[in-house]
């Protein structure tokens, strides 16, 4: 699943680099990969604490994003900020692998190929 994640993103900054880069100016699609980026912290967390045995996948995943997408200043600092918080959230919430958890994991990995389809179709052609 988080080839596909990868892959949106690569082709979406390599489609429109000089929207992404032009003087740190926000992209149309920033909210997107910053809500993105809060999808991998928290699956970074919830895999984690579920026995998934992936290591560091979700957070290399997001280190992959910003080296696709090269955002500098605070477009960095906001893509950082949304892993964290997502990473942050549920190790507030939950301890321990529950079935809510569970939801929760194929909720945001749902979600995540939703937004990585939907950036794919509007900004790859």
């Amino acid at each position: 699943m988080s080839k596909y994640f990868l892959a949106a993103l690569i082709v979406i900054s390599a489609c429109h680099p000089g929207l992404a880069r032009a003087q740190d100016a926000a992209a149309p699609f920033d909210g997107d990969l910053q809500r993105m980026a809060e999808i991998l912290g928290t699956l970074h967390y919830l895999r984690g604490i579920c026995g998934a045995n992936e290591g560091g996948k979700w957070r290399n995943e997001m280190q992959a994003l910003i080296d696709a997408e090269t955002p500098s200043g605070d477009r960095r600092a906001r893509m950082i900020a949304g892993f964290n918080r997502g990473y942050n959230g549920f190790q507030q919430t939950y301890r321990t692998c529950t079935p809510a958890a569970n939801v929760a994991i194929r909720r945001y990995i749902e979600e995540g190929s939703r937004i990585s389809r939907d950036l794919t179709a509007r900004y790859a052609n």
